[in-house]
Order: structure tokens, then C-alpha cells, then sequence
């Protein structure tokens, strides 16, 4: 089946329209051009590089300095505005530097579209395999949180919407149990279940349909909604999603389990799980944050004592161990990107550990470039099964909620354990696998698209 109803459903390695061939050769000219136009100006006003370079090593030393050092904060503020002031005066005495980093970035960003509209026909086709056509449900039940994402289910009248397509709704109410709604649902005959909530509302139904060889349907109400994002259902569309109870595109995903307990996305320990666990942090998470980093990884903080093994050596004394439900695509540590697939039966683990004020740094300014992988005490595998080991019981966060867990912490991928189920009206494929990152590889890939040729990019 071809999800976007364009073409004939044929496999992703027929030679790609004219149309792809041609977005492709204008994504590969326009780079060209913002790298050429870059070049010329560096070897024009070499200055600027350096004023530029030392700006940016004092601006990462400043933000560490005011998220790791209460006594001194201010000061390193301060300091990062004046570094700030003077790398924009850096670029206003260079003259047409502005117009020519606009211009850079332009670019850039307009051959990543390019690239992206070149590889929508592989995108389709891969995901026109992965999913197929399914009748309406006979016995729908959704339950819907109304607490989650700050009262979408009330303000989009998931309830109403819900009764009108024939779907049985249950709204929790104070002192429900989640997982008993769900169970007692399936008892009542229910043949799709679905949940209207945050990712942790989700995991624990779709735990549920899961052990029954159930359906389930995703409905964005909460505040993130991960799990709907690298579905591929549109996140601002909730009431859109209840299609997916009527005829619909069904596929097989994987669950992630932490000691046995699901999770649909990813599983935190160390520095983010402490962030998370703080008292303060969904008032005010900017500064639950930065008293947080002062206390894990400033220079009087307590060691860390997670050690994680892998298949490539493993790391001790981690600060933050990571490990998702299907690789992420990482863009920072800030924001844990999208996953291009959610049916590779394998986990994705990341661990990072931090030696030092100055490592801190480093990984600062790594952060700040985008390339945090190539901090040295980066680790990251692709693995069907981990263990984190540690000395006592480990704060965590399970898809967004603030858990305790027993160590050793032990983690297995259930490959094609979860039938899921899409509306027909939402693109089923994940943003990961939709955007064209910026990379060597994918300038060979567009080349061979240009050659007519599968590109190789799109899994």
C-alpha cells in the first residue's frame, strides 16, 4: 500500500521519479554554493575566524560557569553578554559578514528542503511496507487522562469526538487506576484499545493491549507526545487521530522493558532523572535545572556511580545513561530527537561521562556545535538488551515520570510486540525519516538519486 496514495506501491529501489532527481541536483548546487560562498569570505577576513573562535570558547567557559557556580553566576552572565556584544561587533566591523552568514545559513537550510522533497518518494514507498489496510474496529474503547497536556482532552472534546465515531470513552477520574480501566476495558470485549495522555499513559495501555494481541491507537493529548511524534500522527491533531479506530493503515512496532516494566520511548538515569525528580523542575525548569548541574557536575559534586557494559567496552561513574526504545536520532542531549524506526528490535544506549570542569566544557561547546558524539567520554550501542549496574537503588525517568529502580537495572528490547494503528490522514512516517540531516552521507546519497539511483538514505 502506498500511504500517500501516489504511486503503485512499488519497492523502494525502483529508479526515482524525474522529480526526486531533479530536487536532489538543486539540493547538491545550492550546498555547493553556501560552502563556496563560506570559503570566500573565511579567506577574505581570516580575523574574523579567530574573533569568532575565541568568542565562542569564552561563551561555552561563561554558560558552564553560570549553570555549575552559584557564586559566580551573575558575573558569568555578564560575561556572556559582553562576549556576545563583541562577536556581533566582530561581525558588523567585517562589513558584509551579516549578509554572507544569512546568506550561509540560506542556504543551507534550503538545500536540506531540497534534499527532503528529494527523498519523499523513497520515504512513501518504505513506509507504504511497513503499514496495511485494516477494517474499523467492532469494539473501540479509548481512555482518556484529562490532566495530561494541560487539559486537551477537555479543550478538544476528545470525549464528545469520541462517542460521535463510536468509540467507548472512559475518563479517568481522581484515585483511577490506568491499568485496571484498561484491563477491565478488554474484559468488556474491546478488540482496539487507545489512549488519549502523556507517553507514560500510553506505555501502560499499550502494555496492556500488547499482552492481549490487541490494536492501539496513539492519541497526542499530553504534553511531548514522543510516541505519536515517531508514530508519524500528527501531534496538533488529536481529534484527527480517533480515524484511526475507523479503517485505517495497521504495522507492528516494539516496547522497550526496564526490570520488566514498559516503556514506549526511553528510559533516563543519573543527571536527567535527577533533573526530573526535582521538587521544583515542572514549575520551573530552567532553574530546577541549573541547580541541578551545580550539584551533579560541578566541582564539588558527588561521583556517579552508574557503570554500563556494552558490546565495545563499557563506561563507569556516568553521569547520564540514556537507552530508548529504538535508536533516537540525537540532535543534543537537550532534546533527544526523533527515531527513524520503531521496529528495529534493538535499544538505543547512550552513556556520557564527565571528568572535570574542563571535559564539562568541552562538552558544552560540543553541544553548542551539534556534534555531541565526539565527546570522549561519549558511549553509545545499538543493542537488544543492557544492563546499568550500580550500588543501591537508581533514581530514573520513565518516559517522563520520576521512578525509583533496583539496580542492577536491566533493559530488553520486545521486538514486534505492539499492533499499532494510524489514521489514514496522518503521514505515518517519522520526522527522523523524513528530514535530511547534513552529512557526507547524504551528499553521496542525493548524488546517486541525481544518477538514478536508490539513494540509500531511507531505511
Amino acid at each position: 500500500m502506498d500511504t500517500d496514495g501516489d504511486g503503485d506501491g512499488d519497492p523502494v529501489g525502483d529508479a526515482p521519479p524525474v522529480g526526486a532527481r531533479l530536487a536532489a541536483a538543486a539540493a547538491l548546487v545550492v550546498l555547493a554554493g553556501s560552502v563556496a560562498l563560506l570559503v570566500a569570505f573565511v579567506l577574505h577576513h581570516p580575523g574574523y575566524l579567530v574573533v569568532a573562535a575565541i568568542a565562542l570558547g569564552l561563551a561555552v567557559s561563561a554558560v558552564w560557569i553560570a549553570l555549575t557556580n552559584r557564586r559566580w553566576r551573575w558575573l558569568a552572565v555578564v560575561a556572556l553578554v559582553v562576549v556576545t556584544a563583541g562577536a556581533v561587533a566582530s561581525m558588523v566591523a567585517a562589513g558584509s559578514s551579516v549578509l554572507v552568514i544569512a546568506g550561509v545559513v540560506a542556504g543551507t537550510a534550503l538545500s536540506g528542503a531540497l534534499g527532503t522533497v528529494a527523498l519523499r518518494h523513497e520515504v512513501r514507498r518504505a513506509a507504504g511496507h511497513r503499514w496495511h489496510d485494516v477494517p474499523g474496529a467492532v469494539h473501540p474503547v479509548l481512555l482518556m487522562n484529562p490532566k495530561s497536556g494541560g487539559g486537551k482532552v477537555v479543550r478538544f472534546r476528545l470525549a464528545d469526538e469520541a462517542t460521535a465515531r463510536g468509540i467507548e470513552g472512559v475518563v479517568l477520574a481522581p484515585g483511577d487506576d490506568l491499568e485496571t480501566l484498561a484491563r477491565a476495558a478488554v474484559d468488556r470485549g474491546a478488540d482496539v484499545l487507545g489512549m488519549a495522555g502523556g507517553d507514560g499513559s500510553q506505555a501502560i495501555v499499550a502494555s496492556v493491549a500488547a499482552e492481549h494481541g490487541l490494536a492501539y491507537v496513539c492519541v497526542p493529548a499530553g504534553t511531548r507526545n514522543h510516541l505519536a511524534l515517531d508514530l508519524g500522527v500528527e501531534r496538533d491533531d488529536p481529534v484527527g487521530a480517533l480515524d484511526a479506530f475507523g479503517p485505517a493503515r495497521e504495522s507492528l512496532i516494539d516496547l522497550g522493558t526496564v526490570n520488566g516494566r514498559v516503556f514506549v520511548n526511553n528510559v533516563s538515569l543519573g543527571l536527567y532523572a535527577e533533573i526530573v525528580a526535582s521538587d521544583g523542575y515542572r514549575d520551573a525548569k530552567v532553574r530546577t535545572t541549573a541547580q541541578t548541574l551545580e550539584h551533579v557536575l560541578g566541582p564539588d559534586a558527588p561521583p556517579f556511580d552508574l557503570q554500563v557494559r556494552g558490546p565495545r567496552g563499557g563506561l563507569d561513574g556516568c553521569q547520564l545513561v540514556q537507552v530508548s526504545n529504538n535508536p533516537y536520532v540525537l540532535d543534543s542531549l537537550a532534546g533527544f530527537g526523533t527515531r527513524r524506526r520503531l521496529d528495529t528490535g534493538m535499544l538505543g544506549v547512550v552513556a556520557v561521562r564527565v571528568d572535570g570542569p574542563a571535559e564539562a566544557q568541552r562538552l558544552v561547546a560540543l553541544e553548542v556545535a551539534g556534534h555531541v558524539e565526539r565527546f570522549p567520554g561519549w558511549r553509545s550501542w545499538d543493542v537488544p538488551s543492557a544492563e546499568v549496574l550500580a550500588s543501591s537503588t537508581v533514581p530514573a525517568g520513565v518516559d517522563g515520570e520520576s521512578v525509583v529502580l533496583t539496580a542492577p537495572v536491566r533493559f530488553e528490547s520486545r521486538p514486534a510486540a505492539l499492533r499499532v494503528r494510524v489514521a489514514h490522514g496522518h503521514p505515518g512516517v517519522s520526522p527522523a525519516q523524513r528530514r535530511v540531516p547534513l552529512a557526507a552521507s547524504t551528499v553521496v546519497g542525493l548524488w546517486a538519486l541525481v544518477r538514478g539511483r536508490p539513494s540509500g538514505l531511507v531505511a
